[in-house]
């Protein structure tokens, strides 16, 4: 073993590294051959959606649950509600998450409604062409005017109109009021309990 700061002993560094190089000129024509079938595949599609429809969740962390964002997969409890298929939703174009759980009912109320407005404008165009099966578009739907854009996401908050602030907000204290709360949380276990045994030593001394 070579030790310490001594010369390499027999270093064979004058390989022939140019033959064991591999290269891809192919790149820029198989870019182009990788979009030109995407988009002959989503011609072949019909009038898919764009994108799979996904719920509005909100962004984690007490910073930033002010945001809505897409989540992963609707809950199975959120497509029950809905009146979805678990399993036809993935072929409606619904992103289903069975590990994921209906915390708030006003979440789970905004997810149902996404979904409700997303069956109302669904057409789901027949597998054989005249022979329409349960749930398949007929008549004029067929032949209506198709958006494949999803619905948007629900604004986060409607902002407040300006406004004078009043004489009894600015008495207000704010940081009192907070101390004062958290006081009586921390205290209020003691204080009942020394309430009921002064009402129990009360009953006592009646006797």
């Amino acid at each position: 073993m070579v030790k310490h700061n001594n010369q390499l002993q027999k270093n064979h560094f004058h390989k022939d590294w140019q033959r064991r190089v591999k290269t891809w000129f192919n790149q820029p024509g198989q870019k182009k051959s990788r979009r030109t079938a995407r988009s002959k595949k989503a011609l072949a599609s019909g009038a898919a959606p764009l994108q799979r429809l996904r719920p509005a969740v909100r962004c984690p962390t007490q910073r930033y649950n002010i945001r809505i964002r897409e989540g992963r997969g609707f809950t199975l409890s959120e497509l029950k509600l809905a009146g979805v298929n678990r399993k036809s939703a993935k072929g409606l174009g619904i992103v289903v998450d069975h590990r994921r759980r209906s915390k708030s009912e006003e979440s789970q109320k905004l997810n149902v409604e996404r979904l409700q407005a997303y069956k109302a404008r669904l057409v789901v165009f027949p597998r054989v062409h005249g022979k329409p099966k349960a749930g398949d578009a007929q008549g004029d739907d067929l032949t209506a005017h198709i958006t494949r854009d999803l619905p948007a996401l629900p604004a986060t908050y409607v902002a407040e109109a300006p406004r004078a602030i009043t004489a009894e907000e600015k008495e207000f204290k704010a940081f009192t009021a907070l101390r004062q709360a958290r006081s009586d949380a921390r205290h209020a276990g003691k204080r009942a309990k020394r309430a009921a045994e002064k009402k129990a030593a009360a009953e006592e001394a009646k006797k």
